[in-house]
Order: structure tokens, then C-alpha cells, then sequence
């Protein structure tokens, strides 16, 4: 079932990610979509200070990869923006990653094919004055967001 949600602060995104943190277990992805400065970094710092890491959280556009381990589980924060090949992900450890910890991957379309995790897909969209997210949960997680 998908839940549209329209954040009118960040103090919404920063609830978001409050309610979605403690559903997650290891081996979970939350696959973020959506434009530049449609607020998928600042999701993932959320999400991240809500499984206590206590890194700063910063976006992974030009090393494909930031990984956190001070917190309640591994977080993999991963920016696919730059691949072109399915064969990049798998060079990257995409699968062993994942069954560890829990894996937030911005413009995922590229993994889409290999992704048969748990997986939360948010649909950020932001056109100049407001923000909505469009939540399709795993089906495992579908009863969270009716």
C-alpha cells in the first residue's frame, strides 16, 4: 500500500524518519528517489541519527559510498547517480553489504533488478515550494502505513 505524505518542515521529514527507524532490522533498503535537493540526504542524516550513529552523515555523490558503523546497526548510505552497469554493484559489495546492516541507496533505479531484500521505496518530490514523499512499503512492512 503506498502512503503519500506531504512535509511541510523538515520537523516532518525528521518524524518520518522517526517512525520508519525502529521498523528496520538488518538486511532492510530504503531505496530514495527523487530530484536534487528533494531532501533524500537529509532523510538519510535522520534516519541514521534515529539508529544512534553519531558520525556526521554526509552524501556519498563522489565516493558512491559512505559507511557508518557507530550506531544500533551498520548503515551503507550509497549514491548510484554516477553507474552505468549492473556489474558496478556488484564491485561495490552491494549484496554483502546489505545483509548486514541497513542500506539507504539514493537513485537506486540501477539496483532495481537485484534487490530482493526488504525494501522501503520513498518517492521524494519537491517543486520549489513544497515536499511530498510517496511511501511503497515492502509487504512485510505494508500494515505500517495504511
Amino acid at each position: 500500500m503506498n502512503k503519500y505524505l506531504e512535509l511541510k518542515s523538515e520537523q516532518d521529514t525528521i518524524d518520518l524518519a522517526a517512525y520508519i527507524a525502529p521498523l528496520l532490522k538488518a538486511g532492510d533498503v530504503l531505496c530514495l528517489y527523487g530530484d536534487l535537493g528533494s531532501g533524500k540526504t537529509f532523510f538519510t542524516k535522520q534516519i541514521g541519527k534515529m539508529l544512534h550513529i553519531t558520525d556526521e552523515i554526509s552524501s556519498p555523490s563522489f565516493v558512491l559510498l559512505n559507511e557508518y558503523r557507530s550506531g544500533k546497526f551498520p548503515l551503507y548510505h550509497i549514491d548510484l547517480f554516477r553507474l552505468r552497469e549492473e556489474s558496478e554493484l556488484l564491485d561495490l559489495g552491494l549484496m554483502d553489504m546489505i545483509e548486514t546492516g541497513i542500506t539507504v541507496i539514493e537513485w537506486p533505479e540501477l539496483a532495481e533488478g537485484i534487490l530482493t531484500y526488504r525494501t522501503f521505496s520513498l518517492y521524494f518530490q519537491f517543486d520549489g515550494r513544497k515536499r511530498s514523499v510517496n511511501i511503497i512499503p515492502d509487504s512485510a512492512y505494508a500494515e505500517f502505513f495504511v
